[in-house]
């Protein structure tokens, strides 16, 4: 399917590895130039070979967006070497700490918000003026099943149900501009380096698989790429009526009706 998005230049966070990769890469081979941001140097150099490998115009930015001070120089670097966004993934998150209110403290808490929800903000809203001026944007914000509804831990669960939120009310209010404003909420998705690569390394199979058997109904961990694809299919024309939603790529972990 030609998603009709060539030529069109993306802004990946956390692109360099994980689910930001995989977006990345799926978005290349629609012809999208990409950059992508990360804090490491090779594993960004490694990627933008990845991506260069399909044909894309790629740059790979050394960047840590839950500093908010670091989301302007970001933006202005994208522009200067591939031109204004006109896709935004705001992949980049994470926990702080991971326990309940009991063990997390308000720095830590206010911590999650600045990777998870300050640093996407603040690109929609360096993003969203271009989008406006030529009637054509797309913004997905990457959030997660524990965003939708109880799970995880405290800080975690409220900064993706605050992104998810801020999703909503802006793709509300961007529909008339032509910029669609959508949210994607992955389950609990093995990808190497990740946190679910760790948790199987420090656990015994036995633990593991009561996890999987206990929440996970297609019997196994999530895998990149149908995250991938779906940011890809938001980004284009194809997905013109979605606008305002969050879609779960869970496997049906997630129990929400809504």
């Amino acid at each position: 399917m030609d998603l009709g998005i060539q030529g069109k230049v993306a802004l990946v966070t956390g692109g360099s590895r994980g689910l930001g990769r995989q977006a990345a890469l799926s978005l290349a081979r629609e012809g999208v130039n990409i950059a992508i941001c990360g804090r490491t140097q090779s594993t960004l150099d490694s990627t933008v070979e990845e991506l260069a490998g399909l044909g894309a115009s790629a740059i790979g930015v050394v960047a840590d967006v839950s500093d908010t001070a670091a989301a302007q120089p970001l933006h202005d670097r994208v522009v200067a070497d591939l031109g204004p966004v006109d896709i935004l993934v705001n992949n980049v998150g994470g926990s702080i700490i991971r326990t309940d209110i009991t063990g997390t403290s308000l720095e830590d808490f206010e911590a999650t918000f600045d990777l998870n929800v300050f640093g996407s903000y603040a690109l929609m809203k360096l993003a969203v003026p271009h989008m406006r001026d030529q009637k054509w944007g797309r913004i997905i914000n990457i959030a997660s099943v524990w965003g939708r509804e109880y799970g995880g831990n405290i800080s975690y669960v409220a900064a993706k149900a605050a992104l998810i939120g801020a999703t909503k009310h802006a793709g509300v209010t961007l529909a008339k501009d032509g910029v669609l404003v959508n949210s994607v909420a992955p389950g609990s998705t093995f990808v190497p380096g990740g946190g679910w690569d760790t948790y199987q390394q420090n656990n015994s199979p036995e633990v593991v698989q009561d996890f999987i058997d206990q929440n996970l109904p297609m019997g196994r961990f999530g895998w990149p790429e149908p995250l991938g694809d779906l940011v890809a299919f938001l980004a284009s024309d194809r997905a013109g009526m979605i606008t305002g939603a969050c879609i779960p790529v869970d496997g049906g972990q997630g129990y929400s009706l809504i």
